[in-house]
């Protein structure tokens, strides 16, 4: 029998985690030492200083092992933690949605992961987070097989996988599992067409730069030089310049976060994805509470026939939402197989979508036009007071406001398929959604003053815990009202009734 089916008292953490904490602290007390030894530098005396400061954080890495422990009983997960302001998160075991389990470089070094238990509901300073930092792999396995209610019998590279006693890392076989995703290294040509590089290069620009004024370190530029080049020939250098740095930062970026990728399904339909360079994480997703899919089209990835996919579990907080992704950027027949495989059918997936209606079309035009029109005059204004050159951007912003009104249009619908609510729409980051008719709970009729002006309303079906819905936009009342009584008899009958009442009350 597994020793987590029986009830057990307060466990401590693994032991190698004495050697975790203390680095982790000297790391975020790293400045402060730093400023420490510069100032003391030269003084007598200052190297007893030195070692005093030096044992504080280590010695707040060994208080925090021997403050925080955890229990599984028969129905709760707890987790004690703190000294002074000593506070014990506990949540039952029927409200765990998803396990992580992750390894750092210092981590896998050691032979011990972290756990982290997502359960949907997470305060805003992350203090109701269930954290388990530092376990052994196979005390990991066993507690996260316990949460989902699964059998878990084998381990990944790296971060759940069993040591020998040369310390070497020993994969166990993996014959409950069926491989449905395996990462291939081409995939990365998506990458510079997602948002991840621009980031990663921004971030990395501005840490360039920060450093130049640190350094107080001033380039020298050649006017001489710049002048025989010509300006036009210079700018159009760095442009290229700068486009080669982010795709370059963005495939490191993929490479990085998703190598290994690796999406399996367990004997009992559970989902288990790995992946990870330097930093390996595990998330395992109980079946049951996987109700659908969502599939990310931003319109870089759409022309280059790419998507991204990711499950709509219930009860999972915004915040956790990167736990829920299922395939990276990556080849939309890919994409759309392992959605069919999720969703058990590849209806919701393929299946045509139902027109929302010439209003709905209207106003997708109206949306993109009007902002271009404004854009328009006052491009032609400037045309007009300044020179002949501004009359490119009433062009321009015209041009793009019907390509953009056009490709929304062409994107918008929604369908009924196979105990599915399926729903698309956007055009620069569109997104179809497939949720299960079962995990809806309740509707949501949702209606601006723009809306409303022209008969049209928002169908948002919601599902248990979290922030999690699926939403219809730009329907005609009646519509949205037939399609949530269709996808779920009678769960709109006592507003339909109350709403009936209401009119015969104001009748003649």
């Amino acid at each position: 029998m597994d020793r987590f089916d029986q009830v057990l008292g307060w466990q401590r953490l693994d032991r190698r985690m004495l050697l975790v904490h203390p680095v982790r602290e000297l790391g975020r007390y790293f400045v402060p030492l730093l400023l420490v030894v510069l100032f003391r530098r030269g003084s007598s005396g200052g190297g007893r200083w030195e070692l005093l400061f030096l044992a504080i954080p280590i010695g707040l890495g060994i208080l925090r092992y021997l403050t925080t422990s955890y229990r599984l009983t028969a129905g709760r997960v707890e987790v004690r933690r703190g000294l002074l302001n000593k506070r014990v998160v506990s949540t039952p075991l029927d409200r765990v949605r998803t396990v992580d389990v992750t390894a750092s470089p210092i981590h896998r070094a050691l032979g011990v992961v972290s756990l982290h238990v997502g359960t949907g509901h997470t305060t805003d300073k992350g203090e109701g987070r269930l954290v388990l930092d530092g376990l052994s792999v196979s005390t990991a396995r066993e507690l996260r097989a316990t949460l989902l209610h699964t059998v878990d019998n084998v381990g990944t590279v790296d971060a759940a996988a069993d040591t020998d006693d040369a310390g070497e890392v020993r994969p166990e076989p993996r014959s409950d599992r069926r491989t449905v995703l395996t990462l291939d290294l081409r995939w990365v040509r998506f990458a510079p067409l997602t948002t991840a590089g621009v980031v990663i290069a921004g971030a990395a620009l501005g840490l360039f730069f920060q450093s130049l004024r640190t350094f107080q370190l001033q380039p020298r530029v050649d006017l001489d030089q710049v002048e025989r080049l010509g300006l036009t020939l210079l700018v159009i250098g760095g442009l290229l310049s700068v486009l080669l740095v982010l795709t370059v930062l963005a495939v490191v970026g993929y490479v990085v976060t998703n190598f290994g990728f690796q999406l399996t399904q367990t004997r009992d339909g559970g989902w288990h994805l790995r992946r990870g360079l330097f930093t390996t994480r595990e998330t395992s997703l109980d079946e049951s509470r996987v109700s659908g899919v969502s599939i990310g089209e931003p319109l870089s990835l759409r022309l280059a026939r790419g998507a991204r996919l990711s499950a709509i579990v219930t009860g999972l907080a915004r915040k956790q939402q990167v736990s829920s992704v299922l395939v990276p950027p990556a080849p939309r027949t890919e994409v759309d197989r392992v959605a069919a495989e999720v969703l058990g059918s590849p209806g919701p997936v393929v299946a045509p979508r139902v027109a929302n209606g010439p209003r709905a079309v209207r106003r997708r035009w109206t949306r993109a036009l009007v902002p271009a029109a404004v854009v328009a005059v006052a491009g032609a204004v400037a045309s007009y007071a300044w020179s002949p050159v501004w009359l490119v951007v009433p062009v321009l912003a015209l041009a793009l406001g019907v390509l953009l009104s056009s490709d929304r249009s062409r994107g918008l619908g929604h369908a009924l398929v196979e105990g599915h609510l399926v729903a698309r729409s956007g055009s620069l980051n569109r997104r179809r959604e497939a949720l299960a008719t079962p995990s809806v709970i309740g509707w949501n009729l949702r209606a601006t003053w723009f809306q409303r002006r022209v008969g049209l309303t928002d169908l948002v079906a919601t599902t248990a815990g979290g922030r999690q819905s699926v939403r219809v936009i730009d329907l005609a009342q009646d519509v949205a009202v037939d399609l949530a009584h269709t996808a779920q008899p009678g769960l709109l009958d006592p507003f339909l009734e109350v709403s009936s009442a209401r009119t015969a009350d104001t009748g003649p």
